[in-house]
């Protein structure tokens, strides 16, 4: 009596079913079945999403162009003369130096804000479904956001540069300056992302993730050296200041832009700080979407 022998079927190939053809193979493949050219052209094709959602929405767009605008004009000509000492038009100068290199983290942080809010809407309208039945790497996904994001940041740091250059703001010839505190308050904006994306994953609402993250935002963006000067405040605000990671990216900006104070303790602290929150924040981040997809 003869035995029929099984046959493993070779390495790569999808094994045969009963019935001839193929077993189907499961949308959404793990990112470990994904080679790093293909990651690279799903991450770019879902930027190009994100970018061709934009143009056929520019409100999209409305937070990156006008709060700079918004924000350098309050401050300046609201604010300006009584926080510059009241000294008029010279202190209104003075205080648009020290202003706008601080105001570069604020918008890093304003629009990192806004990723908690439209990651939470993708799965509120279904679009997330979509991503789970296609065979994309589930990565490719966050990182996409985060680069478009990223791109957001720029573009509001550039108007903002605008702005302050048509209030008076001079960079005295540190443009390299200004070129090495455009990237260091990118790289904070992008460690903040993470943080917002966990947020707009762990909560049910795009309203909720608004709430939250104007917690987070208000007493860091008040609480450090972004408007003033920390010697003006009390004993045990200046305390909190000093820890503040957005103090840390204003006097980094100042320092390169403008050549005063101390750079090296600002910038080092800044990147600590930026690496440290990509660190902590971003594998939960990663764990919540994977477990949510």
């Amino acid at each position: 009596m003869s035995t029929a022998t099984i046959k493993a079927p070779e390495s790569g190939k999808t094994p045969p079913v009963p019935g001839g053809g193929q077993a189907p193979v499961k949308p959404g493949a793990d990112d470990g079945r994904i080679g790093l050219r293909a990651n690279l052209r799903h991450i770019g094709a879902l930027v190009r999403r994100c970018a061709l959602q934009i143009k056929q929405d520019p409100e999209s767009m409305m937070d990156a162009l006008l709060m700079p605008i918004v924000f350098t004009l309050l401050f300046v000509y609201v604010f300006g003369g009584a926080i510059g000492g009241g000294g008029g038009g010279a202190s209104r100068d003075q205080y648009v130096q020290y202003l706008i290199p601080g105001m570069m983290g604020m918008m890093s942080m304003s629009i990192a804000m806004a990723v908690g809010t439209g990651i939470n809407e993708d799965f509120r309208k279904g679009v997330m479904d979509r991503f789970r039945s296609m065979p994309i790497a589930r990565s490719s996904v966050l990182i996409a956001k985060s680069l478009v994001e990223v791109g957001r940041m720029l573009v509001a740091i550039v108007v903002l540069l605008a702005v302050g250059l048509l209030c008076g703001f001079d960079l005295n010839g540190h443009w390299l300056g200004m070129l090495g505190a455009v990237g260091l308050t990118a790289l904070f904006g992008a460690s903040l992302l993470w943080i917002f994306i966990l947020v707009g994953l762990s909560m049910e609402t795009a309203q909720a993730v608004q709430g939250i993250s104007f917690l987070v935002l208000m007493p860091l963006q008040f609480g450090s050296s972004v408007f003033v000067s920390t010697d003006t405040m009390p004993g045990w605000l200046e305390a909190f200041t000093k820890v503040n990671p957005l103090t840390h990216v204003a006097d980094s900006a100042r320092g390169l832009m403008l050549g005063q104070g101390a750079v090296a303790g600002p910038v080092m602290w800044t990147v600590i700080w930026a690496v440290g929150l990509t660190v902590v924040t971003a594998p939960f981040a990663i764990a919540k979407f994977r477990k949510k997809v």
